[in-house]
């Protein structure tokens, strides 16, 4: 596996953001830059993680492409095409982005986030993007989540097969389908379960962790990687069983310090696993 951040640190340069990534340990990287910004800056960074070796994993989205409003699902829309047509032009493995919600906050839990409708509208806005931007090099992927399309793997087979496109594929954030206390206190069980429905499709993990509040009722909680119970490294070594190549993201911390302290952390958690 190849291991990163989702955070691009801070840098001066291209160049630099490429090799502090390398003198961290990192050979994987989310792409800094979006489509919307200037040829040269993107071209930019681009040669400068082909220089250094750096396998560009992801290309993030989170833009709510089912929102009520027209002009801004419309304006959604067309950025996450782009989006993964810059994802094709830097041959990254995938552009990532949630399905959306039925409410006010973009990523938010609602009821309405599963009804037929919604599982309708998800399927057909996923085979929009990738009729319209017509990839060869990536694939779209949608990161599962607690409370939306996909919550877990199996969910996840039903959602490719109705779109049936090739060119969609799978982004595994496990600690986001932990939803239950099934999964949290049978979490080896649940990653085999991963592994074996998805696995082959599977182009970027993301890596967190999660914690189980005592305070009634059932309240499990993110956390940096450590701070919490998931067996982290098994996860890791299945997912690299699917593929030695698999990058494995460190995201949702705050600061560039913590960056670097859980990432110190995991270095030594998956001593072995990771290409260096």
């Amino acid at each position: 596996m190849k291991l990163g951040t989702s955070s691009p640190l801070k840098h001066d340069t291209p160049q630099d953001w490429a090799q502090n990534q390398i003198k961290l340990g990192c050979r994987a990287v989310v792409f800094p830059v979006q489509s919307n910004e200037p040829e040269e800056k993107i071209i930019a960074y681009k040669e400068a993680a082909e220089k250094a070796g750096l396998t560009i994993a992801e290309v993030g989205i989170w833009r709510n492409a089912l929102a009520s409003d027209p002009d801004e699902r419309k304006a959604n829309m067309d950025y996450c095409v782009e989006q993964l047509r810059l994802a094709d032009f830097l041959n990254a493995r995938c552009a990532v982005n949630v399905a959306g919600a039925f409410g006010p906050v973009w990523d938010g839990g609602y009821k309405e986030n599963f009804t037929k409708e919604a599982w309708d509208a998800t399927v057909s806005m996923v085979q929009k993007i990738i009729d319209r931007a017509d990839v060869k090099n990536t694939y779209f992927t949608l990161e599962p989540m607690p409370w939306m399309v996909p919550t877990g793997p199996e969910e996840y087979v039903r959602l490719l097969e109705a779109v049936d496109r090739d060119r969609f594929a799978v982004h595994m954030d496990v600690i986001n389908m932990i939803n239950s206390a099934d999964r949290y206190f049978h979490p080896e069980e649940f990653v085999d379960k991963c592994a074996d429905l998805l696995g082959r499709q599977i182009r970027s993990c993301h890596i967190k962790d999660v914690h189980l509040d005592g305070r009634y009722t059932i309240r499990l909680e993110e956390c940096g990687p450590g701070d919490g119970e998931f067996p982290l490294r098994y996860y890791v070594s299945k997912m690299n069983e699917t593929d030695p190549d698999m990058p494995v993201i460190l995201e949702h911390l705050n600061s560039d310090e913590q960056y670097l302290e859980y990432l110190g952390y995991l270095k030594k958690e998956l001593s072995g696993l990771y290409d260096i």
